[in-house]
């Protein structure tokens, strides 16, 4: 089966509220990647076009192969799941067609929705009993929350990307000093067996 990956600038097309449309050939498999970090809500809705006799099933997985959502013979519904860790998660939607059967492209639109823009506030206000200005300020809070997250993590993988930088600049140095070092012992070993060998010949004294 034909496998094909959707990378395409998902920080866009999963953090907007605009949902994403694309054609899903017969037999194949098309699927989003996203790197999320923990405790990410995510929400997502689907809608397949029908054809007869022909099938699309939807996985949602982790880059260890743990299935967070997954259902057969899709049409329209939704998903939601939250991250354990800091992984590259990916969501797949599969045609199958039966054999000897005319085959049809069908379209596939999905909208993802991450973190905040994941959560139900209205319902949150509902059960809370919270006033449209308190629901504002919680919303603005996590709005924040997940904001400091963000700059949190950009931090912790600059200092990694750094540490990984001086650790290879570290390698590199004690890799051209030892060449070094063993060319220069190749060097004297050569004119000392040289200087040696012309003087058992007698050709220097």
């Amino acid at each position: 089966m034909e496998v094909h990956y959707l990378v395409l600038l998902l920080s866009i097309c999963w953090h907007g509220s605009e949902a994403i449309m694309w054609t899903l050939s017969p037999n194949t498999q098309k699927c989003l990647k996203e790197e999320l970090h923990a405790n990410v809500l995510v929400a997502g809705e689907y809608e397949v076009t029908q054809v007869a006799s022909q099938r699309v099933d939807y996985i949602v997985k982790d880059s260890k192969g743990h299935i967070l959502s997954q259902k057969e013979n899709i049409s329209k519904g939704k998903f939601t799941f939250v991250t354990e860790t800091y992984d590259m998660f990916e969501v797949c939607f599969i045609s199958k067609v039966p054999p000897q059967h005319r085959a049809v492209p069908q379209d596939v639109v999905l909208d993802i929705k991450i973190g905040i823009e994941a959560k139900n506030y209205e319902g949150i206000g509902e059960a809370a009993k919270l006033k449209p200005m308190e629901l504002e300020l919680k919303r603005l809070e996590d709005l924040s929350e997940a904001i400091v997250q963000d700059f949190t993590l950009m931090r912790k993988r600059e200092e990694e990307m750094r540490d990984t930088n001086e650790s290879t600049n570290n390698r590199v140095l004690f890799f051209s000093v030892f060449s070094m070092v063993c060319l220069l012992g190749l060097a004297t070993w050569q004119v000392l067996y040289l200087r040696q060998y012309f003087k058992a010949k007698k050709l220097i004294e």
